[in-house]
């Protein structure tokens, strides 16, 4: 039970790492340019972030699917098995 804890840990940690450091990158950015700037307007952090995550996911979905796909079957196979 503990290492498929530990799995699921590290599998979210490897799909969901890349894409939060990648929006808090872009984030932090944005806040220097609106702090820059003072413009304060809410779409210009979200609209960049959003792309990203959007771009994010047609890169690397591919990447997503398979690790999902290779964790749930080594869980089933330990469930079977």
């Amino acid at each position: 039970m503990l290492d498929i804890m530990r799995e699921s840990i590290w599998v979210a940690i490897k799909l969901g790492g890349p894409m939060l450091v990648a929006s808090m990158a872009i984030g932090v950015v944005i806040a220097i340019f609106q702090a820059a700037t003072q413009i304060h307007e809410q779409s210009v952090s979200f609209i960049p972030k959003l792309i990203l995550i959007v771009v994010f996911l047609l890169v690397g979905g591919n990447w997503m699917l398979n690790t999902m796909q290779e964790f749930t079957r080594m869980i089933f196979l330990q469930i079977i098995g």
